[in-house]
């Protein structure tokens, strides 16, 4: 008999990529949403609320395996903890877990919550998986549509960045979802490392956008830490395929 999986954040940036690959792949999946949606093409939907534990019991139970994308600026640790507490009940054999690269480096409380959320996965009982990924490519774009608003952008100097795409992403959390628990694994970044002030002329000029751009100083212990390559990482690395420019000339046309 086919394992369920109970996948969390489903239908965000992650989930839409890791979802049709589990299906190809043969999996039963339920996916935990706060909405309510009608269960089609063999995929149970559950409703619950990951924040207030609300419905998170129901729908673990009968689950085998748990992949946990669900994820936002706050609260990772909180939604987390009642994740595993509900998991740790049922039974569940397997916690797939997906963070961020220097999650115990860089002193921001994005890394910090995810942390915390990754003790807690390590701490629960229930055997696991961690996979650390650096920034998404989409995140990126997100970014600089947001930076492109204004007249002038803010480049801090010495800053750089590995993206990944997110169906790189995607495809190696399959995998791991798929085999045994691993523990911490490899990080997963993209194949180039950029500085930060490339990334905005490169979307810039796909763009048609022209901007006056400043460098600035990052100040403090996270400026000291991006300078110093903190969020990189080299050793230990597993390699997304596609690159940025590659992801910019597919969104941009």
């Amino acid at each position: 008999m086919t394992a369920t999986i109970l996948v969390t954040g489903g239908t965000g940036t992650l989930g839409r990529h890791v979802v049709p690959l589990l299906v190809n792949a043969g999996a039963k999946l339920r996916l935990l949403s706060r909405k309510t949606h009608e269960s089609a093409d063999g995929i149970e939907y559950v409703t619950g609320d990951l924040l207030t534990g609300a419905g998170v019991a129901a729908a673990v139970d009968g689950v085998e395996v748990v992949l946990h994308l669900a994820g936002g600026p706050k609260g990772d640790d909180v939604a987390t903890q009642h994740l595993v507490d509900a998991a740790a009940r049922a039974g569940v054999r397997h916690l797939v877990f997906i963070s961020v690269i220097a999650a115990d480096k860089i002193p921001l409380g994005y890394y910090k919550n995810k942390t915390a959320a990754e003790r807690i996965v390590a701490a629960s009982g229930v055997p696991w998986t961690i996979l650390r990924a650096a920034q998404f490519h989409d995140l990126a774009l997100t970014v600089l549509r947001t930076l492109a608003k204004l007249p002038v952008i803010p480049i801090p100097r010495g800053v750089r960045f590995q993206p990944v795409d997110s169906r790189d992403v995607a495809a190696r959390l399959v995998e791991l979802t798929l085999a045994e628990p691993a523990g911490l694994v490899p990080n997963l970044a993209g194949p180039k490392v950029y500085e930060f002030g490339d990334v905005v002329r490169d979307y810039l000029r796909a763009s048609g956008k022209r901007r006056l751009l400043i460098p600035v100083r990052w100040p403090g212990k996270t400026g000291k830490l991006y300078r110093a390559g903190a969020n990189l990482t080299f050793d230990n690395t597993q390699q997304g395929r596609r690159t940025w420019e590659e992801f910019l000339a597919e969104r941009q046309g």
